[in-house]
């Protein structure tokens, strides 16, 4: 079996190392209103818009004093999960505290405590009777996947697993989406306008340009396998710094909530917009970073997944309302944890306004936020598993089904992000 996602983890570490140093150089509620059962949360609120999305520094966002999810008004939550939840309940997210979670930090609010040793950032949800504690991923644990790192640390309640790696784990690792804050998952290739004028991810194919990416990275096989991309023209040998994609007539990977402002606004040798196009857009249709538990949770865990889940399905809308007081809270993080990553003023910003521009962000087919569409990941099923099957991966589930891999029955359908 190729072990594709660690390798990818190892090399994104390589890549934003390579980053970090360049910069420095460079100076539930029961009743009609949920999906399926679950219990009464706090009422919703609606997402105010804002505007940007150019990759020009976002202005700094004016913003109320923030709230949790348990402080949302409703009935009272005191001491509701103190007998049906882990205390602390752990979340281990999949890389350094930064905008695209937010919305899981925020459910703790700005009065955490950081463990810059552990990578945690740890506090009281609300008046419920626990403390949530959010883990930092990649070099905080050996930049492994969170899915493997949620089988080796049985005190981790969730953890953040985008489709494509459960449906390759299926058999190994096997875990259950309960909520998904991505409509369309950021990854995308870039380039630079001034030299390519590129409207699709198949005129890159068509036209043989080189493509730097991550060796291992999962939309690369699927864009390979589907003859989107050629064997040829890809280049796995990405290490993560900014040169190459400066000085050469390249196509790059990237997250389009993070590369694009950092090559505008950090990056002096480049300082300009790049073109961005979404893996997404090509067929790739994930849900990036879903908050994932174990299959046996949702029975064993029930009556806490009923409370829990519409409490983040709560903190997300309050987050993308008012995202300033967290966004300033999460800087402060990165300097508490003094590592290697940076969060450099307008990242977060322009990160939030990102998502709702292009619609990474934003609420389900059915009008809420979180739920996930059984088609679209029967589709990727369908035309994923025989691609990794091709290239040796034997960890997945026999007779995989969408079904295995998702549930929308803990959310409650009354709470929207509202775009």
């Amino acid at each position: 079996m190729k072990n594709k996602p660690r390798n990818w983890f190892l090399k994104i570490g390589a890549l934003l190392l390579a980053l970090a140093m360049l910069a420095a150089a460079c100076g539930d509620s029961s009743g009609d209103d949920t999906a399926s059962g679950g219990d009464t949360s706090a009422p919703a609120t609606t997402a105010a818009d804002s505007g940007g999305g150019d990759t020009t520094e976002a202005p700094a966002t004016t913003a109320a004093p923030a709230t949790t999810a348990a402080d949302s008004g409703g009935d009272s939550m005191t001491n509701a999960l103190a007998d049906i939840c882990p205390n602390p309940l752990i979340i281990q997210t999949d890389w350094f505290p930064q905008a695209e979670h937010g919305y899981v930090y925020n459910l703790i609010g700005p009065d955490g405590v950081v463990d810059s040793d552990n990578g945690t950032y740890t506090g009281p949800l609300g008046d419920t009777g626990i403390d949530v504690q959010i883990r930092a991923g990649g070099p905080y644990i050996g930049f492994s996947p969170p899915s493997a790192q949620f089988y080796s640390d049985p005190d981790i309640f969730m953890a953040f697993v985008d489709t494509a790696t459960a449906i390759r784990d299926s058999g190994t690792l096997p875990v259950v989406a309960v909520y998904a804050a991505w409509q369309k998952s950021p990854q995308m290739l870039m380039f630079d306008p001034e030299k390519f004028d590129f409207n699709t991810i198949a005129e890159i194919g068509d036209a043989g340009t080189p493509v730097l990416y991550f060796e291992g990275s999962a939309f690369m096989d699927f864009f390979i396998g589907q003859g989107i991309l050629s064997q040829d023209q890809v280049d796995g040998s990405y290490d993560g710094g900014p040169s190459r994609f400066i000085t050469e007539d390249v196509v790059q990977q990237g997250f389009v909530t993070n590369e694009p402002w950092r090559y505008q606004n950090e990056y002096s040798d480049f300082g300009k917009p790049v073109k961005s196009l979404l893996n997404h857009d090509a067929g790739f249709e994930i849900y990036e970073g879903t908050l994932s538990v174990k299959p046996e949770s949702i029975t064993e865990d029930r009556a806490c997944l009923e409370k829990i889940v519409p409490m983040v399905q709560q903190s997300h809308a309050d987050y993308m309302a008012n995202p300033g007081p967290m966004n300033a809270r999460l800087e402060e993080i990165i300097t508490e944890l003094n590592s290697f990553w940076t969060d450099p003023p307008g990242l977060n910003d322009y990160a939030v306004n990102t998502m709702k521009d292009l619609g990474l962000m934003g609420d389900g087919p059915d009008g809420y936020t979180g739920n996930m569409e059984e088609a679209r990941i029967q589709k990727l099923i369908d035309e994923f598993v025989p691609i990794l099957q091709s290239l040796g991966v034997d960890s997945i589930k026999p007779g995989l089904k969408a079904s295995d891999l998702f549930t929308n029955e803990f959310l409650d359908t009354s709470i929207s992000l509202g775009f």
